[in-house]
């Protein structure tokens, strides 16, 4: 039963950041019932990625913002236009996309003409907000849900049902960050037999990477970061090589003593400008350079791009379709050849300030709060 709810809203805790350079901070707020095509979700975990961080700092969304975007939890009440979700469905809530563009209608959501306006706009689809503070101050959602609340509601779109037999608390970072490092190998590079990547990042979006790349067997798996147990653990995953880029000067020539003519592709999970361009120069010619993290101004002339023929390509949440993908995903954890439970810390809800202390810092790789 739902804690404190009567038919047309209930009361709920959230992690709230009031304004931009604002911490975050549990909040006592107002959830609206689900509409007709919403699923009202109590949540068991949420994962931080640092795309929660951007929320509190970067202002991608309208503040007041509610944080939270890789939620996982167990389906309380349906819409009446929900038909294939019911009650007690164990469910992963991931990115908000409208279902009826060109884009998701031919298979890529990811590329939703509305992704921007449903998942940093704020607002519902119908232009509303479900969340409220109790002086009745609209309040922004975050990827179309905010599961860094003890209770969700989100649009069918965003909500995937899963295996009731896997623990939701390994399930939550499905949403997001697990889906785009692994997706971004799997819909985007397809690697070659024999290739090689650079994995650049090895925090839980880089290390899915790292994980989905093992599963093709390339010859070499090149992870860069400048944190020694982030890279230990990339070995561990599956990485033939790593590189602390604190340790070297010419990262350029430090892959290509692995690699001479160069790997053939590269993912950058960083969105530091100086890496992204020197794993550019080490790719082989056509080598393609993937860019997944947020970054800024590259400084990239056009030489450094047609002069060997590369390619620089953004792709967001992996390109996948999360109703479809994720399964997949869950399907390789259950025969153990995707073991993202290593890459987890975990966190009570009361404790939240703590996880983002301790991700922030790169004391750990991917914290979950777990809820009551």
């Amino acid at each position: 039963m739902l804690h404190n709810c009567v038919l047309l809203f209930c009361n709920i805790q959230s992690v709230v950041v009031e304004k931009k350079g604002a911490p975050v901070e549990v909040k006592d707020v107002v959830l609206d019932s689900p509409k007709a095509n919403e699923v009202l979700i109590k949540t068991v975990a949420t994962g931080i990625c640092h795309t929660d961080i951007a929320g509190r700092d970067m202002g991608m969304s309208p503040y007041p913002v509610a944080l939270g975007h890789e939620g996982s939890g167990i389906v309380e009440q349906v819409g009446d236009n929900i038909t294939t979700i019911k009650p007690g469905d164990h469910v992963v809530v991931s990115f908000s996309y409208c279902g009826h563009c060109s884009h998701c209608l031919s298979g890529h959501p990811a590329q939703c003409e509305h992704l921007n306006e449903l998942c940093f706009g704020g607002k519902n689809y119908d232009g509303t907000h479900r969340l409220h503070f109790k002086d009745g101050r609209d309040l922004s959602t975050f990827f179309g849900q905010s599961s860094l609340s003890n209770y969700i509601v989100a649009d069918e779109h965003n909500v995937v049902k899963v295996d009731p037999n896997i623990e939701l608390k390994y399930l939550a970072p499905l949403g997001c960050g697990f889906l785009t490092g692994s997706g971004t190998i799997i819909n985007g590079v397809k690697p070659e037999f024999g290739s090689s990547i650079i994995i650049a990042g090895a925090g839980g979006v880089g290390l899915a990477a790292v994980m989905a790349a093992n599963l093709y067997n390339p010859e070499h798996l090149i992870v860069l970061d400048r944190n020694d147990s982030k890279l230990k653990m990339a070995k561990e995953l599956g990485a033939t090589d790593v590189i602390n880029t604190n340790n070297t000067d010419d990262i350029v020539s430090t892959i290509r003593e692995i690699v001479p003519k160069g790997p053939e592709y590269a993912v950058d999970t960083t969105g530091y400008a100086p890496l992204i361009k020197e794993q550019l120069a080490s790719l082989t010619t056509a080598g393609k350079l993937y860019i997944i993290g947020i970054a800024g101004p590259l400084n990239l002339s056009g030489m450094d791009i047609m002069g060997d023929s590369k390619q620089i390509i953004g792709l967001i949440e992996g390109d996948a379709i999360p109703q479809l993908f994720i399964n997949k995903l869950v399907s390789y954890y259950k025969k153990g050849k995707f073991p993202l439970d290593k890459l987890m810390s975990f966190y009570k809800f009361s404790d939240v300030k703590q996880a983002f202390a301790d991700f922030e810092s790169g004391k750990i790789i991917k914290p979950v709060i777990l809820f009551d």
